[in-house]
């Protein structure tokens, strides 16, 4: 793995907290980076406690675009960035309101393309690093149930791959991440199939190997790439008459 803390980007979600703990319980120091830091306080002194690591807490707003570079240029240089910034939004609401929709783009798009593209930079002037973006399967073809999230997410698994494409030659190595479903409390409540859905765990699990090893994209549960194998290769007269 790359030298340098391992920076969580949006540490405040389920996979971000299993994320950090997977790296910590391998002895990296751990930087956590929120809106909101004192909401990360607890979880800075269970890392620090179980683990024996160092951590620090660091602030950060998405969607204020502004203030990414400084946020940037202010951290000692994370070995590894994970970011785990992402909203799903209610598919309904953004139908029905276009600012709510704008929201789910920006924040699933837009907020963390800005901050892994300044992380890029930094790590490119220093000729190494890995970044890793947990994006997601609903964006591998637009399905009329959650296009407005999907369409994001096409977005930023499309930025994670031109990034990879420039920063392969400076030794820079970005990884994309299609999760599925995952059981978290943004998923909470809805009737998910257990042989689809992946515990937090999983996810970070997953990502400590591909950083480990190279890879460049992967399914959590690889049973998705299957699956998305078949929906982006229906024929478009046929896809317009599903309801997926």
């Amino acid at each position: 793995m790359s030298g340098g803390p391992v920076l969580i980007i949006g540490a405040a979600s389920d996979m971000a907290r299993a994320v950090a703990r997977a790296y910590a319980q391998r002895g990296h120091a751990i930087q956590l980076a929120a809106r909101d830091v004192t909401r990360l306080e607890d979880d800075a002194a269970d890392l620090r406690t179980r683990f024996g690591v160092e951590v620090s807490l660091h602030a950060v707003d998405a969607l204020d675009l502004a203030s990414h570079k400084a946020f940037v240029d202010g951290l000692p240089l994370p070995g590894i960035a994970v970011c785990a910034v992402g909203a799903m939004g209610d598919h309904g609401e953004s139908l029905a309101d276009t600012e709510k929709a704008a929201l789910v783009m920006r924040s699933n798009f837009e907020g963390p393309a800005s901050i892994l593209a300044h992380l890029a930079n930094a790590m490119e002037q220093h000729g190494r690093g890995t970044i890793v973006g947990i994006s997601s399967v609903a964006g591998d073809r637009g399905r009329a149930s959650n296009y407005v999230y999907g369409s994001a997410k096409a977005g930023f698994t499309a930025f994670l791959s031109g990034l990879r494409n420039r920063l392969a030659p400076q030794g820079v190595h970005v990884v994309t991440v299609l999760p599925g479903f995952v059981a978290t409390a943004m998923t909470e409540g809805m009737d998910l199939p257990a042989r689809l859905t992946a515990q937090p765990e999983e996810v970070a699990e997953a990502i400590v190997k591909a950083t480990a090893t190279g890879r460049n994209i992967i399914y959590v549960r690889p049973i998705w790439r299957l699956i998305m194998a078949i929906i982006r290769n229906i024929p478009e007269p046929i896809f317009k008459k599903t309801s997926l």
